[in-house]
């Protein structure tokens, strides 16, 4: 049953890296054609065959394979000739009444609507096929039916109908013992609790479907399989398991000539090298992808595959780029109505336009995003997930539950006599346990009673919380989009490092970086607070800087400090109560030709090794923001040499507590702890650095956010 629909992948892989889209979608043709039709040859083979056989043929013979040849027409991505010969064979089997081939017939056709993106008319056909199936008593056709309709819901968006479905195609399977029917909707079964991010129950499912596929020797299957997995590792950030579970499904689809496989295959490839960041082979894979879904007209991976590469040009900030292709994924789902899509694509427009400054859009953009993740994802499609599991496992145990009463009703029958004797004898206790059951019972309905307006106020209060969260991760992104790319750091600085660990999911410090000419200007700054207020304070403040560089082409690091400090200023006076936020920084301009280094700060100071030796530039005692008495911020000039190495911070390090007896790390430890390591790489510094705050943090809770940036000339 080739078209199985996968699980969630990456769409906002890059963040949280949630959001969600289809990571493999294959699911009907092995399934239709193993359990309606009988084993087929190899494809090419069997439709050439088959095309020589209907010419010779007539009546019910014909119709059979008329369908056949529809399902291998669809095997290889030829959906319009399979529509064409589904249509003949429906047409013939109802001139002559025969009801399984319709029914056949009509699956085969909503088959074709749901690879072209057309769930309502696919739903349509499969709901007419099932309804000609029960007619019949076709249990297969049923199973069928109802797991195609499943997928179409999936699709859709409706969970507590794909549950239902699947439910009840999966119990038809087990009675009939038909393994392809059940390792397709343990399959389904996996996608959906995917999108419910619940992770270990999917590859549970999925692992149940692997299992089935392996003893029947059913590579495709398999393929679907490996891929879905593979795909569900990724969501839960084990990068190396979903590699090597993708690797092994592209393997399998290469070899099968499953061109939507190997599509869905480089799209999850890709998706995992842009958790990591290596754009650029993420978006060879997803251009892979693309091509190959516009080969085979698969309208639902085009949309995908276009989002992807949108979402990735936006975090190589190539903006023009981001909008073209965004623009083009979201006609796609809009023409389709895929709401998972549509979700996905609605919260990379609002990545984009906070990235290009646009926050009226960026708001909009969000709240369309909420809109459709409300509907998607709520309180009543949980409630009813959860009833339709229940009584899933339900229905499973009643045969078991059955043979269980009626040992038990032997049992009674033979106490029946014993029983009678005795039974006088406690009429009268049981009268008085009966008075004191009642005493109890109207206490415990009246706790019962507490207890749910308990539960519910709690239910409202996670509610909430998850509200917050939610906006709190979002800040985090768009906080991440203020930030350079380490990649861009190394691409001027190749022997540095960025030791980054904010205290909450949101952080007050945050470290820049902007070129002009020769000159590099890269700073480390810690905004007043963390967490929230603090993020919103970094925002202003980076923004400040950016301006000053970029619009103001102001360049010596004293006057930059002044001009930030004036439009800060400027964007407090407009609120009407006092703001007393600002910015202690450590700003460095380095002319990566002479090594020549301009630097000035704000309370933060700069450190720096030459010859083993440490040396100390002092900042101005004052900060970026309002203070008395300010004065202008004074600029540094440093003469250094080749390996040499800069340090900026801000003080997060050195005020954690920690240790045997619980006292702040402080400067003079950090002072001889870098001193220590200096003669080590960058990259292991950081390691070290991580490894001794680590170890004296030990059980204690991070006080304030982290943020050291080491630099090698």
């Amino acid at each position: 049953m080739e078209r199985r629909i996968g699980a969630s992948g990456r769409y906002i892989d890059n963040w949280n890296k949630a959001i969600m889209k289809l990571k493999a979608k294959h699911l009907s043709l092995f399934f239709m054609c193993v359990f309606m039709i009988g084993y087929l040859p190899a494809q090419n083979h069997a439709i050439d065959s088959l095309r020589s056989l209907i010419k010779t043929q007539m009546d019910t013979s014909k119709v059979n394979s008329l369908n056949k040849l529809s399902k291998e027409l669809e095997k290889v991505g030829n959906y319009d000739s399979a529509f064409f010969y589904a249509e003949s064979a429906n047409t013939l089997a109802e001139k002559d009444d025969y009801k399984k081939g319709i029914a056949i017939a009509l699956g085969n056709m909503g088959n074709f609507y749901f690879n072209t993106g057309n769930y309502l008319k696919d739903l349509d056909c499969q709901n007419k096929s099932l309804e000609i199936s029960q007619q019949i008593g076709y249990k297969r056709g049923i199973a069928a039916a109802l797991t195609y309709i499943g997928m179409a819901y999936y699709a859709l968006g409706d969970y507590p109908k794909v549950l239902e479905c699947d439910f009840k195609a999966l119990t038809i399977g087990q009675e009939i013992e038909d393994n392809t029917i059940m390792a397709a909707n343990y399959c389904n079964l996996g996608n959906l609790f995917d999108s419910q991010k619940d992770f270990h129950r999917a590859i549970e499912y999925y692992n149940n479907a692997l299992t089935i596929d392996e003893k029947k020797g059913d590579k495709t299957g398999m393929a679907v399989d490996l891929g879905n997995i593979g795909g569900t590792y990724n969501n839960l950030g084990d990068s190396s398991k979903a590699l090597e579970y993708m690797l092994r499904a592209l393997s399998m689809t290469i070899a099968l000539g499953d061109k939507d496989g190997v599509s869905s295959n480089y799209q999850s490839i890709a998706s995992i090298y842009a958790r990591h960041k290596n754009y650029p082979k993420a978006l060879e894979y997803d251009f892979k992808a693309l091509a190959i879904a516009r080969e085979i007209g698969d309208k639902n991976n085009m949309s995908l595959d276009l989002a992807n590469i949108g979402d990735i040009y936006t975090a190589q900030k190539s903006y023009t780029l981001a909008r073209e292709y965004l623009d083009s994924s979201f006609t796609i789902a809009k023409n389709i109505g895929e709401k998972e899509d549509i979700k996905g694509i609605y919260f990379l427009f609002s990545v984009l336009d906070s990235c290009t400054g646009n926050y009226k859009a960026t708001y909009d953009d969000y709240k369309a995003y909420i809109i459709y993740r409300d509907s998607l994802i709520n309180d009543a499609n949980s409630k009813k997930t959860m009833q339709s599991q229940m009584n899933f496992e339900f229905n499973r145990k009643t045969d078991s539950a059955k043979a269980i009463q009626d040992n038990l009703n032997v049992i009674a029958e033979k106490k029946s006599q014993h029983q009678k004797l005795l039974l006088n004898s406690f009429i009268g206790g049981f009268a008085l346990m009966l008075a004191l059951a009642l005493v109890i019972f109207i206490g415990y309905k009246q706790k019962q009673k507490a207890n749910i307006i308990i539960s519910h106020q709690k239910e409202l209060v996670e509610g909430k919380n998850n509200e917050i969260l939610d906006s709190i991760t979002y800040a985090k992104r768009l906080q991440e989009a203020i930030l350079p790319p380490i990649a861009l750091i190394k691409k001027f600085f190749p022997e540095s490092f960025v030791f980054y660990k904010p205290k909450d999911i949101v952080a007050g410090d945050f470290y820049w970086m902007e070129r002009a000419g020769d000159t590099i200007h890269i700073a480390a700054a810690d905004c007043t607070g963390h967490g929230v207020p603090g993020a919103l304070v970094s925002v202003i403040c980076s923004n400040a800087l950016n301006r000053t560089v970029k619009e103001f082409h102001i360049t010596e690091p004293g006057k930059i400090l002044d001009k930030v400090t004036e439009l800060v200023l400027e964007t407090f006076e407009k609120s009407e109560s006092e703001v007393q936020d600002g910015m202690d920084i450590s700003l460095c301009c380095i002319n990566t030709k002479t090594n020549e280094v301009q630097w000035s700060g704000a309370y933060n100071p700069l450190w720096y090794i030459q010859h083993g030796e440490l040396h100390e530039v002092e900042a101005d005692k004052q900060p970026i923001g309002k203070y008395d008495n300010p004065h202008p911020f004074k600029t540094h000039h440093v003469k250094l040499q080749k390996g040499d190495v800069l340090y900026l911070f801000t003080d997060g390090y050195a005020d954690q507590f920690g240790g045997p007896k619980g006292k702040k790390f402080k400067y003079r430890q950090l002072i001889d702890k870098l001193k220590e390591i200096n003669g080590n790489s960058m990259a292991d510094q950081q390691k070290m650095l991580n490894q001794e705050f680590e170890m004296w943090k030990g059980d204690l809770d991070q006080v304030d956010d982290i943020l050291i940036l080491g630099v090698r000339l």
